[in-house]
């Protein structure tokens, strides 16, 4: 991305030039793809100044130009005047949304230097920090960059330290990447996603692994952890073999026990297959770090992926009306047996496991709530030790070991099941949370590391930050794209990297964004009925909202329009397992 963080790595990037690039709901792709970058190895780098251009149009080529990273920015230097003052194009990446403009600055002519200021104006949705991530960060943007008249053109002669770029510029010119680390509990994979320019892509192995060496990103700093001890580095420059197989030779990383390796070779396969890299042989020292299996693809450690996506045998439910239904699956609108559908509990809100086998509710008793938790198959279920005016709809923990609710809009409460012993309650450490507002939904999303909220009308997401005396914290906030959502009702998690958000606006009543805020997309709006309340999303399943009138399906392709599948039902909220 920046010149002085690639230097490190130059001899690395060299010696990888040969790395190969009520009626049941269909299932289906996710609801939009976000756009995808190419490899861009035969991309034209931006053009250089036009002959005769004005100051405020200088600018403005100058700022798109400066997406392209290759050769230290080197289509954008081609804008500076010899005599420029050095441009520090290290200092940062920040990112506008699609507007800006070029205009003059107040008092930007100085007759005494013949230089004149053009202030760059607009939106910034965040910044590319020095990890590789992007940290969200939605607020007014101005900069004022200095022209100078040299030979007859327009040239900068004085711009401020730091890369600004146009959304649509930095997707052209970056790929999105997930490096892997691991949750420490269950000892499992998890994604981090990263950015890396796509040209060369051949650089692209190389950076991906020196991001993988440095650690988790502040976004998962705390809940994520990495098997590689600090002093760990590569042994030699990664190399393609004569077999096409990429080989990764590292060296400190200390002494490790077969699980332990397995998770290693997980972070660095997973790793390497989002930049196309195929087959990896992964050594230490010299030697296959598993021994016995000296060549790994991503087959290979696909198991060891924390993520966990509901059963496609587990139906989705919705409550109605106090009772909690079959959705989808051979019986839809069929009530679950026992208390949780047959009306002895009036249930407000309801979450199964992704198995199916738990199912916690949300009942209301009077002007209270209480939790009700048992068997998702047979509806049996009981009380637990909470009591409160409001709880949020219930959400699980990827093992079915846990389930969250937020209490009175503040206390985020957390059951343990464990499946012999009764139910036990505990607490999450979320002051960083409800210090921003009343939690009107919380969302675990389904590998855990993370949770999605809406707090003050607000859609924040944090990590799941879990200390080996058993404490559990929701750390490292983020605000997402509070100008393009406007005041939020509800979201869920579509995929790791991806949540679906209702909001009261008119204009985006559904939008998707991605995890770290970057991308917000807009999902078509057709036959619904505003305010929308509700909300649920997961992987390879049709969205589910409600609005005045009921529940709506929407699974993207060529659907030109939700669908409704339960009318009459205002009050229905949905839930898909997790």
């Amino acid at each position: 991305m920046i010149r002085r963080r690639f230097l490190p790595t130059v001899a690395l990037f060299l010696a990888l030039t040969g790395v190969a690039g009520c009626a049941s709901l269909p299932e289906t792709s996710p609801v939009q793809v976000l756009r995808q970058v190419g490899d861009g190895e035969g991309s034209t780098p931006p053009p250089g100044p036009v002959e005769g251009s004005n100051p405020l149009d200088l600018v403005r080529d100058f700022v798109f130009a400066s997406g392209s990273s290759a050769a230290e920015h080197g289509s954008a230097r081609r804008f500076l005047a010899a005599d420029a003052v050095e441009w520090d194009d290290a200092a940062t990446v920040t990112v506008l949304d699609g507007q800006f403009d070029t205009v003059p600055a107040p008092g930007a002519q100085d007759a005494s230097t013949g230089t004149t200021t053009i202030r760059i104006r607009g939106t910034a949705v965040g910044r590319l920090s020095s990890a590789g991530a992007f940290e969200p960060d939605q607020a007014t943007f101005q900069e004022d960059i200095t022209v100078v008249r040299r030979d007859g053109q327009w040239r900068i002669s004085n711009v401020p330290a730091g890369v600004v770029v146009p959304l649509s510029i930095f997707r052209d010119n970056y790929k999105q990447v997930r490096t892997w680390f691991v949750d420490p509990v269950r000892r499992l994979a998890v994604a981090d996603p990263r950015y890396v320019p796509s040209v060369p892509s051949k650089a692209q192995p190389a950076r991906a692994l020196e991001l993988l060496l440095a650690g988790p990103s502040g976004a998962l700093l705390g809940a994520a952890v990495s098997q590689f001890p600090p002093g760990a580095q590569l042994r030699s420059n990664a190399a393609v073999g004569p077999d096409g197989a990429l080989i990764v030779d590292l060296t400190g990383v200390g002494d490790l026990d077969e699980p332990a390796r397995q998770l290693m070779a997980a972070q660095v396969v997973l790793t390497l297959a989002e930049v196309n890299v195929a087959r990896v042989r992964l050594l230490v020292d010299g030697e296959p770090l598993l021994p016995g299996r000296p060549e790994l693809t991503r087959e290979d450690v696909a198991a060891l992926s924390a993520e966990v996506q509901p059963g496609a045998d587990v139906p989705g439910l919705v409550v109605a009306g106090g009772r909690v239904r079959q959705l989808t699956g051979p019986e839809p609108s069929a009530p679950l047996p026992g208390p949780v559908g047959n009306g002895a509990y009036y249930v407000e809100s309801a979450a199964s496991t992704g198995d199916g086998r738990r199912l916690a509710a949300v009942a209301r008793q009077g002007s209270r709530r209480i939790l009700l938790v048992g068997s998702g198959a047979e509806g049996s279920v009981s009380p637990v030790a909470l009591d409160a005016t409001t709880m949020t709809r219930p959400t699980w923990t990827p093992t079915g070991g846990e389930v969250w609710t937020v209490l009175n809009g503040t206390v985020v409460a957390r059951v343990l099941v464990d499946g012999t012993a009764p139910a036990r309650t505990g607490q999450v450490n979320a002051d960083q949370l409800s210090a921003l507002g009343p939690i009107r939904d919380l969302r675990l999303s389904r590998d855990g590391m993370r949770v999605v909220a809406v707090v003050g009308g607000a859609l924040y997401t944090g990590a799941v930050a879990r200390s080996i005396d058993g404490e559990v914290a929701i750390r490292n906030i983020n605000r997402l794209r509070p100008d393009d959502l406007g005041e939020v009702v509800a979201a869920d998690w579509r995929s790791a990297e991806s949540i679906v958000a209702v909001t009261r606006g008119t204009e985006m009543l559904v939008g998707q964004v991605s995890v770290d805020g970057l991308n917000v997309q807009q999902v078509l709006g057709n036959n619904l009925t505003p305010p929308l309340t509700a909300i649920a999303a997961a992987s390879n399943r049709p969205m589910l909202v409600t609005d005045q009138t009921g529940v709506w399906s929407f699974a993207g392709g060529d659907q030109a329009a939700w669908k409704q599948v339960l009318g009459g039902a205002p009050d229905a909220v949905p839930l898909y397992p997790g």
